[in-house]
């Protein structure tokens, strides 16, 4: 079945351009990461274009998708350049760790300057990278813009684009399909309604889908069945988890992740995955779970929906909080991922947890999920269930779809007066009021810290802070300041870099099972978060 999805792709990816936008709608399992970077290769030799931008939602994925794309690119595996916010320019392939040192610089200076102008065959870079350097009023992030022209543009898990920034997002989009020679391509296994044809208003027209039939795909990788299980409490979610021998529940903040998981706590193979723990700790924590299940042993997984951003996992039976449909899709992704258990023996229950209230946003999103699980009880995943589904959300967004009104600010311009300092600072892909801690996870994370306390004067400090990003767990404001007043977090070398890097120093707050500690009294006043 990918195989046959690759070969249509890449069929497709022949034809003469139209409208330059494109969809590519394949399930979870369909191969569809590798079949759009072929789509883009092909096509951009097809139409003479310079590049393929491969667009990724989440930071947490983006190295393993580069990594995968190095691996098939084969000996041109150097045509792929990661730029995101986490990249390590310092970290040398292997051929290069052995060249002199002159040489060694030589690489360092021309992937600096690739990065800063994208002027590479296959870019891989994060949405909001790409879409705030579009919006930008800076020169060091409007610098690559010129080489975004004639390129191949793929929008990985285009479903995840933020719907208070849609509508200036679809006209940027539109816009490089238009005037600038792009391709783009929205690819996704849950397909937003974005289309003149999905009776969006000013939606995209003359989108080429290029899957053959997603709705025969859907119905022939179908691996779950999705049904409601109603309000749970704690204690029911917890007989749960423990009724089963390897289970995955996803819940909407960290808080609630941390009550449940302390519930099964003493149970075999219980697991616990949130943004409380570094990233250097998750990676550790999955290469387990991943092991445990392959080995068939008990493995009760509960996590927020960082499981959900394209972590490779497989469980029998996933629990997911109510959220929107498109959570639910991808949480559905990590049951029988492998499509080794009958669709009976894969079950997906969505609940409701009357202990933990959801943030506004989310339950915006819940009402519609809901209707659909009435009215779509065959398969409410199928492509005119997800179709129904965004169609209610952006119904009910209207106008908020453009929250910043940023398309309004450019129509009543004056001339070529434009804005841009007022555009730049509305277009905020994320709104941040989290602040990061460095924790000392392991020996790797305690030596730079050292060498960030003492740095020799041989040593850049964006090489140390690069190798620190692992190791960073991000907290609301509030929480921040109460470390900071009782002496748990510490400021770190504020002679040499003012009040840059923090450091976690009451490390009994930091759990080797399950992170930083947000039910402890210091913590419990922060704001529930989804993350």
């Amino acid at each position: 079945m990918r195989q046959h999805i690759l070969t249509h792709a890449r069929q497709q990816a022949l034809k003469p351009r139209e409208s330059g936008l494109y969809s590519l709608t394949v399930p979870t399992g369909g191969g569809k990461t590798l079949t759009s970077l072929a789509f883009g290769l092909d096509h951009a030799v097809q139409h003479q274009l310079r590049r393929v931008i491969y667009v990724i939602p989440f930071t947490s994925i983006i190295e393993q998708t580069a990594d995968v794309f190095r691996q098939a690119m084969g000996e041109h595996k150097d045509a792929v350049l990661e730029h995101h916010s986490a990249f390590d320019r310092d970290k040398l392939p292997e051929e290069i760790k052995t060249a002199s040192k002159s040489r060694q610089a030589d690489y360092r200076d021309k992937l600096r300057l690739a990065m800063e102008s994208w002027d590479a065959p296959i870019v891989v870079t994060t949405a909001v990278q790409f879409f705030e350097s579009l919006f930008s009023d800076r020169t060091t992030q409007c610098r690559k813009l010129h080489n975004i022209t004639g390129s191949v543009i793929v929008l990985d898990e285009a479903q995840t684009l933020p719907l208070k920034l849609l509508r200036p997002i679809m006209a940027s989009i539109d816009e490089l399909a238009l005037n600038y020679g792009c391709s783009v391509v929205l690819c996704t296994a849950t397909q937003p309604a974005l289309k003149d044809s999905d009776e969006f208003n000013n939606g995209f027209s003359k989108v080429q889908e290029i899957a053959p039939n997603p709705q025969e795909l859907f119905k022939k990788l179908r691996r779950t069945q999705v049904q409601p299980l109603g309000v749970q409490s704690d204690e029911q979610l917890v007989a749960h988890l423990r009724s089963h021998t390897q289970v995955l529940m996803i819940v909407n903040n960290r808080r609630h992740a941390r009550e449940l998981f302390d519930g099964i706590a003493i149970e075999e193979g219980a697991y616990h995955l949130t943004t409380s723990m570094c990233a250097e700790h998750r990676s550790e924590k999955l290469a387990q779970i991943r092991q445990r299940l392959k080995d068939g042993l008990a493995c009760r997984l509960v996590a927020t929906s960082l499981i959900e951003a394209g972590v490779d996992v497989d469980f029998p039976t996933v629990y997911r909080a109510e959220a929107g449909l498109d959570s639910i899709a991808q949480a559905a992704g990590r049951c029988n991922r492998e499509g080794r258990r009958l669709l009976a023996d894969s079950q997906v229950y969505v609940f409701q947890s009357p202990d933990w209230k959801a943030p506004p946003e989310l339950a915006q999103l819940a009402a519609p999920m809901r209707s659909i699980l009435r009215n779509h009880e065959g398969d409410v995943l199928a492509p005119e269930a997800l179709k129904s589904y965004f169609q209610q959300v952006y119904y009910a967004k209207g106008a908020d779809l453009d929250h910043h009104q940023i398309l309004n600010k450019i129509r009543i311009t004056d001339g070529c007066d434009f804005p841009f300092q007022d555009i730049a600072r509305d277009f905020r892909m994320i709104d941040s009021h989290m602040l990061p801690i460095i924790v000392p996870f392991d020996d790797v994370a305690s030596d730079n810290l050292e060498l960030l306390r003492n740095l020799p004067e041989n040593m850049s400090v964006g090489k140390i802070a690069q190798k620190l990003q692992r190791y960073v767990v991000q907290v609301p404001e509030r929480t921040f300041v109460q470390l900071l007043k009782l002496g748990a977090v510490a400021v770190i070398a504020p002679e040499k870099f003012g009040n840059q890097f923090y450091e976690l120093v009451a490390q009994s707050l930091y759990s080797p099972i399950a992170g930083l500690n947000f039910s402890d009294p210091v913590a419990m006043s922060a704001e529930s978060a989804v993350f």
